[in-house]
């Protein structure tokens, strides 16, 4: 019984051969299609510009913590009991600050990523949709689930080009 089910399956696999043979196969890597476009390259200049003084003010409270820091380490053994509580109240002041205000920026960018993708993602499907059409695919599969393509059958730069015609 076991040699007819392995002449059986062997059999429907040679049968179907031809079929994958005339198939249409694609590759695409979705994401990288969506942050290359035109658009979400504009969105992170946009976003840098919007954003960048917050991260600034991140940047510095994180180095005034570790200046303070780094002073309680080298000369708290030095100082009075009254300056080395100051300095040391001071820094978890500053810990403080930078988590409320890390938090904070995190999720503003997160709000502005998720706008960014629901404005981005019609014209990339469209995009996607349009080259599958024009190129008569029977199967596109994400990058990230093939080990190795050639070029040839990998269609993300068509969907970013698309995608930034569409505009």
């Amino acid at each position: 019984m076991r040699k007819l089910t392995q002449l059986v399956l062997l059999s429907m696999a040679l049968l179907a051969t031809p079929a994958f043979a005339e198939m249409k196969i694609a590759v695409l890597n979705y994401q990288m299609a969506l942050l290359e476009s035109d658009a979400a390259k504009r969105y992170a200049v946009d976003a840098e510009k919007k954003f960048g003084p917050q991260l600034n003010k991140l940047k510095t409270l994180e180095s005034d913590a570790k200046r303070i820091q780094d002073r309680i380490v080298k000369d708290g053994s030095k100082m009075q009991t009254a300056e080395r509580e100051r300095l040391e109240l001071e820094f978890k002041q500053k810990a403080r600050d930078f988590q409320f205000q890390s938090k904070e920026l995190n999720e503003s960018k997160a709000v502005a990523d998720r706008e960014m993708l629901k404005k981005l993602k019609p014209n990339l499907d469209k995009a996607v949709e349009e080259v599958i059409k024009k190129g008569s695919f029977d199967l596109v599969l994400e990058r990230g689930a093939v080990i190795d393509v050639k070029p040839q059958f990998d269609i993300t730069l068509q969907v970013i080009e698309r995608m930034n015609q569409l505009r």
